[in-house]
């Protein structure tokens, strides 16, 4: 019962960020019926617009500005599900690049520019964090919450007086019964 409250409660709130990347790509990528990215030197293609034919679910070319049509470039063959077909091309030089994305029925999934960056060279920091001021709150509780002197106060009034009456009820154990 509290399991569905709370999915019901946010619920909605989830859908919308999971649409809000939909939302924000705009036009550009849903015009194309592809989506086209970069990491290091890799290229990479996705859509969803192709369906498998004997087995196939078409092809991907990756096209310098020197060349200019799909036979030219250079091929990769889609993978994928009836979800998401991909192609990836490891080891791309940096420059303007234009992938297309041709199904297997022979109808352009889409077109689109990309450009690989050349990677930078790593960059040696020699950063510290400062200690912290205080150390670790550790002993009276500390590493739990920061007290304030009036809790500390209370709380040591408490075990004063926890010492001073267990000193009290051993005393007097300690005494002959007096009849």
């Amino acid at each position: 019962m509290h399991t569905s409250r709370l999915l019901l409660r946010t619920g909605p709130a989830l859908a919308a960020a999971a649409a809000l990347p939909l939302v924000l790509a705009g036009p550009s990528t849903a015009a194309s019926g592809i989506s086209v990215s970069t990491t290091g030197s890799t290229v990479s293609a996705v859509t969803s617009a192709c369906t498998q034919i004997n087995g196939s679910w078409g092809k991907a070319a990756l096209l310098t500005s020197r060349q200019a049509n799909f036979a030219q470039g250079r091929q990769m063959a889609l993978a994928g599900t009836t979800v998401s077909q991909s192609a990836a091309w490891p080891g791309v030089r940096p420059g303007t690049y234009t992938v297309v994305v041709v199904c297997s029925s022979g109808s352009t999934a889409g077109t689109q520019s990309v450009v690989v960056s050349s990677p930078s060279a790593p960059t040696i920091s020699a950063t510290s964090s400062p200690a912290p001021s205080r150390g670790v709150l550790g002993g009276l509780g500390g590493a739990a919450r920061d007290y304030g002197p009036l809790t500390l106060g209370l709380g040591a009034a408490l075990v004063g007086t926890g010492v001073i009456a267990t000193g009290w009820y051993l005393r007097r154990r300690s005494k002959p019964y007096r009849l």
